[in-house]
């Protein structure tokens, strides 16, 4: 009996320790990466394209799948504006962006000292690394809260806007498991589930207010600048969604990601070689929770503005594979995948995904969540051709590493990677 009141004790000095240092680390971390003041910039207009010229040109096949190829050729658009949302397989997206702007020597809008744009602070040019007004950038792709106005500022008037959805159901779960603890109203959440305690009440322990707060109501409509606790007869909700469906040429599904990147091949003319991809940041299976019908309807109901914003961008995304040609959508998907297989049993030891305890290269390791390693990553086979080592890794590689790769200073980011590990103890 004493031993287990010892260990009770332990435990409750323990959470106490973790609770207080965590709360100075993300006090200390919001201060050092605030973002400074914006001054005015000056007007420099941007080129109307930053592409380079002149450009490889592709054969495109015609968008009526009763047509045979139209013979016509098309040269690839390069520039590109990714609006990365969260928990959204996007890390698994901006590894074939990294590949592609390598392959066409482009210019990436990278953030400075950390992997995002200074979220979730509304995006200002003033984040760019090394921004002058004027200069031209092929690629953007970070995370970010989107505003308009800046963006639309800092990139060439031909910029092709993508983002990524995903069921808000889905979402919720993901990011209630990877950012629960950084959202300080959550650690009075009782139980060892706190998933389901939280939406049987979430009115009782949500705090709109509250310190990170947004990560966990309407993500998605926080990412893209909008306000994420309207009431959904709130006119405000349609007109957002009516411009986002404005600015943005392309919404990609991650229910449908494969499909997804055939329309976005068909959309700039890339080739089925740029799409080529291992998926990112995955969960192991025992870290997700599977939600019953019941919490499924209460995640969607508390996430309401998200659901209306998947429902409306599920219906344009259909309406352009019908478009496209749902035989010839098949044959395409059916296709990558095949390419897909081909590549993973030339990179992958084992061809699939391992827990973090079993990657035996440092330089392999994915970013974990505080408190555990859930998310999975993969082994690079040895001995691989050289033909197929250099694009093996690249595709295995993890975005904090590409980053870096890139050129890109990550020291806050890494700052806030030691004080994890210290808090994993």
């Amino acid at each position: 009996m004493t031993g287990k009141t010892g260990r009770q004790w332990r435990s409750t000095c323990k959470s106490l320790v973790l609770g207080v240092l965590l709360t100075s680390c993300m006090i200390l971390l919001y201060c050092l990466s605030s973002p400074q003041a914006d001054f005015s910039l000056p007007e420099v207009p941007v080129p109307y394209s930053c592409a380079h010229r002149p450009s490889q040109l592709h054969t495109k096949s015609a968008t009526n799948g009763s047509q045979q190829s139209s013979g016509q050729t098309c040269s690839p658009k390069v520039d590109i504006m990714f609006m990365k949302t969260h928990k959204t397989a996007s890390s698994t997206f901006l590894n074939i962006l990294f590949r592609f702007g390598e392959k066409h020597q482009l210019k990436f809008a990278f953030p400075d000292s950390r992997n995002d744009f200074f979220y979730p602070s509304p995006f200002q040019r003033s984040h760019v690394k090394d921004y002058r007004p004027g200069m031209c950038f092929n690629i953007i792709c970070n995370h970010m809260r989107f505003n308009a106005p800046e963006v639309t500022k800092l990139l060439p008037q031909d910029t092709s806007y993508i983002t990524i959805l995903r069921d808000p159901a889905e979402l919720f779960e993901s990011s209630f498991h990877y950012f629960g603890r950084l959202v300080p109203f959550t650690w009075k959440v009782p139980g060892d589930d706190k998933l389901t305690e939280f939406l049987h009440d979430p009115h009782g322990y949500f705090d709109p207010e509250g310190f990170n707060s947004f990560y966990l109501k309407n993500l998605l409509f926080f990412d893209f600048g909008q306000a994420n606790t309207l009431e959904l007869d709130d006119p405000r909700v349609e007109e957002g969604i009516k411009s986002i469906s404005e600015q943005f040429q392309l919404v990609m599904l991650v229910e449908h990601f494969e499909e997804s990147l055939i329309l976005l091949k068909d959309a700039l003319c890339w080739e089925m070689e740029d799409l080529l991809f291992f998926k990112l940041n995955a969960r192991k299976g025992s870290t997700v929770s599977k939600l019953t019908p019941e919490l499924r309807t209460k995640a969607l109901e508390w996430n309401a503005l998200d659901w209306r914003l998947y429902q409306h961008f599920n219906q344009t995304f259909w309406k352009k594979v019908d478009v496209y040609g749902r035989q010839r959508m098949a044959e395409d998907v059916a296709e990558l995948r095949r390419r897909n297989a081909e590549m993973a049993a030339i990179c992958i030891e084992g061809g699939q995904a391992v827990e973090a305890g079993s990657i035996q290269e440092t330089a392999m390791q994915p970013w974990q969540p505080i408190g555990e390693k859930s998310i999975m990553g993969y082994n690079l086979k040895k001995n691989i051709d050289k033909a197929h080592r250099k694009l093996c890794r690249k595709m295995l590689m993890p975005e904090l590493q590409y980053l870096t790769e890139l050129g890109v200073n990550l020291w806050i980011t890494k700052l806030w990677g030691h004080v994890r590990d210290i808090i994993n103890w």
